[in-house]
C-alpha cells in the first residue's frame, strides 16, 4: 500500500507534545506493521465540559489533518524532496518526558526537531508499539531516523547505521531494596525488542539466573518500575541516565550496575543513508560544542573577566568585523580586540550567535562580555540597555541597487557618495527595500518612508547578511537594500554589479557596546580607544581593511562565504572522517592548524604532511607516504581515534574532542598529567577550558613539571592549539548558519 496512517503525536509544523497538557492525540486504526491508534485524551486531561460556548469555540478551531505515512527508503535528498523528516520512537517513551525534567527523551526530542528545522524539514514523529518494531519500520521505509535512547549493539549495527554516540550509559538491574538478589532465578521485565536481553544472558551465573520476560505493547519506564515495586516483576533493567532521574520517585528500589555493560547510546538511520548519517554527526558535534559555549554564559564586569583571563566578544560573520580567509580569522574589530586582549593578558573568544539572534539580547543573557560588530549607535539600541564606547568610526547609510537600475546620470563605481538628481525617498516609490530587521537600517527607513508619495514595500529579511542582500539586489530579487558606507567600499573592491543611489542618513557613529552593569569594562575599552585612536597601530589596521584596494580585493574575494569548499581536500577528509564519527569541519580546522593546507609541510621534529603525523606513528598504523594528502589525512584521523580511546568514556562529548586535540599536539601523557594537576588544584579534571588548560600551562614551570609523571611540556602550545582549532571551527559554523538561513529567507 502507498500510504500508511500512523499514530501522530506531533502536530503539523513540528509542534511536539512535550510539556503540553490537555491536547487530544489523533490515532488512526491500521493493520500496517503494528502501528495502531484510537482517539484518546492526553495524560491528565480533564473531562470536557459540554457547553454551547465551548462547542462554538471548538467549531471555530482549525482541524489539523492527520499525517498519512508513506514508504520512502531514500537518503537526505529524497527526504528533502518530501519535506518531512520522520522520527521513529516506541509508544510509552513519549509520556516519560511529561512528568519530570532531566530525562533525555525530552532533550533528544527537541534536538531531533531542531535538526529537522535546521535542514528546512518538518519533523513528524512516527510511533510503533515497541522497540522490536523500530528497526523494521526504519528499514521498510516507514521512518527516516530512530531518535530515542537507543543502545548501539553489534547485532543492531548489522541492520542499521548508527550515529556517533550521544553518550555512554551503564545498564542497571533494578530490584526491591528488601530483595535478596545474590542468588536464585529472577524474571526481569523488559520491553519487547530491548537490547538488555543480551546483557542478562551474559550476566547470568550458576547461582543467579536472570531471565528476560518480554512485555507486549507500549510500556513506560514508570510501569516497569511500579511493577517491580509492587512485586509484579522480580526486576527490570534501565539505563543509568534514566535511573538517575526516575529512581528519585521510587525510594523502595535499588540499582545495581551490571558489570561490563557500559553501552553507547546513539541514533540510527538506514545503512545506505550515508548523507543523513554524516549530517547528523556534524550536527551533534556542532550542538554539543555550541551548548558548552553557552553554558559559560555569565554577566561579568572587568574583575570577573580578568579572573578567567578570557574576553568573550559577540560579533557577526562580517567583512569589516570578523571573517575567515584561507583558514585565518580576520577583521577590523577582531584585530583591535586582539591587541586589547594582549595588552591585558587576556585570551580572546569570539562568539557568533545565529544570524537571526539579536546581539543586544545575547549580551543581556550573558553570552558575551561586549558587542563588536560594526554596530551603529542609535537611540533604539540604547533603549535596549546597550551602553556604547566612544566611537571609533563614522559611516553613512547608503541605498544601493543593481548596477543596471542606476540612472544614466549616476556613477558610483568608486563607492563615493553621489548627489542624485532625484531625492532618495522619491526613488523608493512603489519599490521593494529589503533589510535585516535587527539592523539600524530598518528603523531609519521606517521614518524615511513616512514621506513617500506611493507605498513602499519594506521587507524585513531575518538573518540576512549585508552581502547576501547585496547579492539579492544585484540578481534583481529586490529593488534596493541599505548598506553602511564602509561596507560598500569593501564590497566594491572586488565586484561591480551594484551601485550607490544615495545616502539615507548623515554620518553615524560606530562603536562597541556593553551592558549598563559593566562600568569597569567600559572604562578599559574607552581607555584603549583613547590610547590607540588614529595612532600608528590603528591607522595601519584601518588601512588594511578599508583603504588598501589591492589587499582588500584579494582578501574579500577569497573570504569564506559558504561551506561548499573549506579546503582543497574536503572530499578526502569526508571520506575518512565520516566512518570515524568525526565532524569533517573540525578535521579541516585541525589540518589548517597543522600545515596551512600544505601537503609538503614538515616540522622541525620530523612530522610530515597535511596532518603532521610522525612517520613512526603512521607506520604503527600501517600507513606510509605522508606527503600524499590521502595518506596523511587517513593517518591523522586514525591517530585521533586512537587518542580518543585513551580517555574515559564518561567524559562529556565536547570535552573529549578538546582533550583529544590537546593530546594530538602535546601527547596523551602530558594531558593526563594536566588532568591530575587540575584535580589537585581544585579544578574540574573533566573540563578543558579554564580548568585542565590552566594546569597544562603550569606544567612548563619546574615546581609543577618535576612532580609530573611525563615531566616538562610547553603548555602554551596545546592551549593555543585547541583554542585556535575551536575558534576556526566556530567560524565555519557561523558561515554555515548564515548559508542555511539565507536559503530559507531570501
Amino acid at each position: 500500500m502507498d500510504t500508511l496512517p500512523v499514530i501522530e503525536r506531533s502536530l503539523p509544523g513540528g509542534r511536539g507534545l512535550t510539556g503540553v497538557v490537555g491536547m487530544l492525540l489523533v490515532v488512526l486504526l491500521t493493520a500496517c506493521g503494528g502501528e495502531r491508534a484510537a482517539q484518546v485524551p492526553a495524560a491528565g486531561e480533564l473531562e470536557p465540559v459540554a457547553t454551547d460556548s465551548v462547542e462554538a469555540e471548538a467549531e471555530e478551531e482549525e482541524v489539523l489533518p492527520a499525517f498519512e505515512n508513506y514508504v520512502e527508503r531514500g537518503d537526505l535528498e529524497a527526504i528533502k524532496a518530501r519535506g518531512t523528516l520522520r522520527l521513529l520512537a516506541p509508544l510509552g517513551l513519549e509520556e516519560e518526558s511529561l512528568p519530570r525534567d532531566g530525562l533525555p527523551t525530552g532533550e533528544w526530542r527537541a534536538l531531533a526537531e531542531k535538526f529537522a528545522h535546521q535542514r528546512g524539514l518538518e519533523p513528524q514523529w512516527v510511533y510503533v508499539d515497541n522497540f522490536a518494531q523500530l528497526i523494521p519500520a526504519l528499514t521498510d521505509g516507514r521512518g527516516d531516523l530512530i531518535a530515542v535512547n537507543f543502545s548501539r549493539t553489534p547485532e543492531r549495527a548489522q541492520q542499521v547505521a548508527f550515529t556517533r554516540p550521544l553518550e555512554y550509559v551503564q545498564e542497571q538491574l533494578i530490584t526491591r531494596r528488601a530483595a535478596d538478589t545474590d542468588q536464585g532465578e529472577f524474571q526481569v521485565a523488559l520491553r519487547k525488542g530491548s537490547a538488555f536481553a543480551e546483557t542478562l544472558q551474559q550476566q547470568s551465573t550458576e547461582s543467579r539466573v536472570l531471565t528476560p520476560r518480554f512485555l507486549e505493547g507500549p510500556v513506560t519506564q514508570d510501569e516497569l518500575l511500579e511493577g517491580v515495586m509492587k512485586g509484579t516483576f522480580d526486576a527490570t533493567v534501565i539505563d543509568s541516565n534514566l535511573a538517575e532521574v526516575l529512581l528519585a520517585d521510587y525510594p523502595g528500589l535499588q540499582a545495581e550496575d551490571l558489570r561490563d555493560s557500559r553501552r553507547a547510546i546513539a541514533w540510527a538511520v538506514r545503512r545506505d543513508s550515508q548523507k543523513l548519517e554524516r549530517a547528523l554527526n556534524e550536527y551533534f558535534t556542532e550542538q554539543h560544542l555550541i551548548a558548552a559555549q553557552r553554558r559559560a554564559s555569565a554577566l561579568r564586569d572587568w574583575d570577573d573577566i580578568q579572573q578567567t583571563r578570557t574576553l568573550r566578544v559577540l560579533t557577526r560573520n562580517h567583512p569589516a568585523s570578523y571573517f575567515m580567509w584561507r583558514g585565518e580569522l580576520m577583521g577590523f574589530d577582531y584585530e583591535l580586540l586582539q591587541r586589547f586582549a594582549r595588552d591585558h593578558g587576556l585570551r580572546l573568544s569570539m562568539v557568533v550567535p545565529g544570524p537571526d539572534v539579536d546581539l543586544a539580547e545575547a549580551l543581556a543573557a550573558g553570552q558575551g562580555d561586549l558587542i563588536a560588530a560594526s554596530l551603529t549607535v542609535t537611540d533604539a539600541r540604547k533603549a535596549q540597555g546597550l551602553v556604547f564606547t566612544r566611537p571609533y568610526m563614522q559611516v553613512t547609510e547608503q541605498l544601493v541597487t543593481a548596477v543596471d537600475n542606476l540612472p544614466d546620470n549616476d556613477s558610483h563605481s568608486d563607492g563615493v557618495d553621489a548627489v542624485a538628481a532625484v531625492p532618495v525617498a522619491q526613488r523608493l516609490n512603489g519599490k521593494t527595500v529589503a533589510v535585516n530587521p535587527f539592523s539600524s537600517y530598518y528603523t531609519n527607513l521606517t521614518g524615511l518612508l513616512a514621506s513617500a508619495q506611493e507605498p513602499v514595500d519594506l521587507l524585513p529579511v531575518a538573518g540576512a547578511t549585508t552581502e547576501q542582500l547585496i547579492d539579492a539586489v544585484a540578481e534583481g530579487r529586490y529593488d534596493y537594500t541599505v548598506v553602511d558606507s564602509h561596507l560598500v567600499a569593501i564590497e566594491q573592491t572586488y565586484r561591480d554589479d551594484f551601485g550607490v543611489v544615495g545616502d539615507i542618513s548623515g554620518e553615524r557613529d560606530i562603536a562597541w557596546a556593553v551592558r549598563g552593569d559593566q562600568p569597569r569594562l567600559l572604562e578599559q575599552l574607552n581607555g584603549f580607544l583613547n590610547k590607540y585612536d588614529r595612532g600608528l597601530f590603528f591607522n595601519v589596521t584601518y588601512n588594511k581593511y578599508f583603504r588598501e584596494n589591492k589587499r582588500l580585493e584579494k582578501k574579500q574575494r577569497e573570504r569564506l562565504r559558504d561551506t561548499s569548499m573549506l579546503s582543497p581536500y574536503d572530499s578526502l577528509v569526508r571520506k575518512y572522517a565520516q566512518p570515524a564519527d568525526k565532524d569533517w569541519r573540525m578535521v579541516v580546522s585541525q589540518m589548517y592548524q597543522e600545515s596551512r593546507f600544505n601537503p609538503r609541510a614538515r616540522s622541525f621534529a620530523g612530522a610530515r604532511g597535511l596532518m603532521q603525523v610522525m612517520p613512526r606513528t603512521a607506520r604503527q598504523m600501517g600507513i606510509s607516504g605522508l606527503y600524499e594528502p590521502e595518506n596523511s589525512i587517513r593517518a591523522g584521523v586514525a591517530y585521533m581515534g586512537w587518542l580518543e580511546e585513551r580517555f574515559p568514556r564518561s567524559l562529556p562529548f565536547d570535552q573529549k574532542i578538546y582533550f583529544t586535540l590537546a593530546a594530538y599536539n602535546a601527547g596523551h601523557g602530558h594531558v593526563r598529567d594536566a588532568r591530575v594537576l587540575a584535580e589537585q588544584l581544585g579544578k574540574d579534571p573533566n573540563r578543558w577550558f579554564d580548568n585542565v588548560e590552566e594546569a597544562m600551562l603550569l606544567l612548563s614551570k619546574p615546581e609543577y613539571y618535576k612532580k609530573a609523571r611525563f615531566g616538562y611540556v610547553r603548555g602554551r602550545e596545546p592551549v593555543n592549539y585547541v583554542r585556535e582549532i575551536r575558534d576556526r571551527y566556530f567560524g565555519y559554523l557561523s558561515v554555515a548558519r548564515q548559508e542555511r538561513l539565507s536559503e530559507q529567507s531570501l
